[in-house]
């Protein structure tokens, strides 16, 4: 039955207009088909349900497009360690940690993180999820039967280039770092159960391995059965130490490698990315997903998202690994927000920062959400406007980015449907 909600206070479009009172209407499949002020509202759908939202505050529901859920098996263990210790593909403690979990383990943990980015009004998210077929599965399996939307992009677990500097010759590490072949069925099979490839990195890569990620999910692109186009992500520019790593072996940053060989639909991080970086990326149409707590807690620095903004980048905002950081999107916000003004500069709005938490995400990961508009999923979430934390609402866009919390949502909904909360 088509849902008829009146009395609300929204956040409307792309640009997040602020409406007081306005009145929306959801299809039964779970589709909004109008949005409209009460002075615009025409004759309703008579076999609609009303519901009344008075002294609620509508948003579209949150985006976390980058995210390591398998983490959450290993919350704060690393808290003291640099970018390397913590999270290097080959030597890194979550390597470790991740290789010798018990699979039925790391399911419950991924599961229990899922539940909780719905109560924090997450709707969708993107996971690098490692550990090839098996881990890109295991993921699948965990969110089975929640609302939630997982982007997940798997990876192969071999790495490619032996001058990496964690490479040695031991029989271990020969499984792990090989440049004969890069293993365009094994590719393509992680390809035929993910929604993409999430790449850990440049470093760890050749030229002729990053050109062959691309070939194959271009390939798979145009021969799948499948309507839906893989995404193509990578790690790039997090810290000093892989920037000058890869200027030492390339002569080319992290980003312009991945440019000119891996051509991806979004980089990861962009924490170190130079001038030239930010304009390249932008005049490529490719998208930023920044990652600031996770990034401030590895002791990386901070993205400059006002540059990245006003040299046209289309950025949006991920949480990253569990066991750095809990999957809460208004702690990533606020922290944004107020460490960007703290840097001086260039300045971003708390409005800025919201829609690269919903509609940039949404856009980047080709999702039908993070909008409040005619013809997208009614992903949406439902705030207390006399909640003790924001009442009385000044600046809504404020409000948001830096009081909201999980005890003001009243209600989470996906495709119509509420998921979580007391609505």
């Amino acid at each position: 039955m088509p849902i008829l909600i009146k009395n609300a206070s929204l956040l409307r479009g792309p640009d997040l207009v602020f409406v007081e009172r306005g009145v929306m209407q959801i299809s039964d499949n779970g589709i909004i088909t109008r949005v409209e002020t009460d002075r615009e509202f025409g004759p309703m759908d008579r076999e609609a349900s009303i519901f009344d939202a008075e002294g609620l505050l509508i948003l579209p529901g949150l985006i976390d497009a980058h995210t390591h859920i398998g983490d959450s098996i290993a919350k704060d263990l690393t808290t003291d360690r640099d970018l390397s210790s913590t999270v290097d593909p080959i030597v890194g403690i979550k390597r470790k940690i991740l290789s010798r979990s018990d699979p039925a383990h790391l399911e419950a943990f991924m599961r229990n993180t899922a539940i909780s980015m719905l109560k924090s009004g997450i709707v969708a998210f993107a996971d690098f999820r490692e550990g090839g077929l098996d881990g890109v599965r295991l993921l699948r399996k965990a969110v089975s039967g929640l609302k939630i939307k997982p982007i997940v992009l798997g990876r192969i677990e071999k790495y490619f280039d032996p001058t990496y500097p964690h490479y040695n010759s031991s029989t271990n590490s020969k499984t792990l770092c090989i440049d004969s072949s890069v293993f365009p069925q094994e590719i393509s099979d992680v390809l035929d159960v993910s929604d993409g490839l999430g790449i850990s990195g440049t470093n760890e890569n050749t030229d002729r391995s990053l050109i062959e990620y691309s070939k194959v999910v271009r390939k798979h692109d145009t021969t799948s059965s499948s309507w839906t186009k893989r995404l193509l992500a990578i790690h790039t520019a997090e810290s000093q130490e892989t920037t000058a790593l890869s200027i030492k072996k390339s002569g080319l940053t992290e980003v312009e490698r991945a440019i000119k060989f891996l051509q991806p639909d979004f980089v990861v991080h962009m924490t170190q990315a130079t001038d030239k970086d930010i304009t390249a990326v932008a005049a490529n149409k490719i998208g930023i997903v920044v990652c600031p707590r996770s990034n401030g807690m590895l002791g990386c620095g901070v993205p400059r998202v006002a540059d990245m903004i006003n040299n046209g980048c289309l950025v949006g905002l991920g949480t990253d690994n569990v066991m750095l950081n809990s999957p809460d999107f208004f702690r990533e916000m606020d922290y944004l927000w107020k460490v960007s003004r703290a840097m001086g500069g260039h300045q971003i709005s708390a409005r800025d920062v919201l829609k690269m938490a919903t509609v940039n995400g949404a856009e980047i990961l080709h999702l039908n959400s993070g909008c409040i508009e005619p013809g997208r999923s009614a992903d949406m979430m439902f705030i207390d406007k006399k909640h003790v934390d924001l009442f009385p609402v000044h600046d809504p866009y404020a409000s948001i980015v830096q009081r909201v919390s999980r005890s003001s949502i009243m209600g989470v909904m996906i495709n119509g449907e509420f998921v979580s909360g007391n609505l």
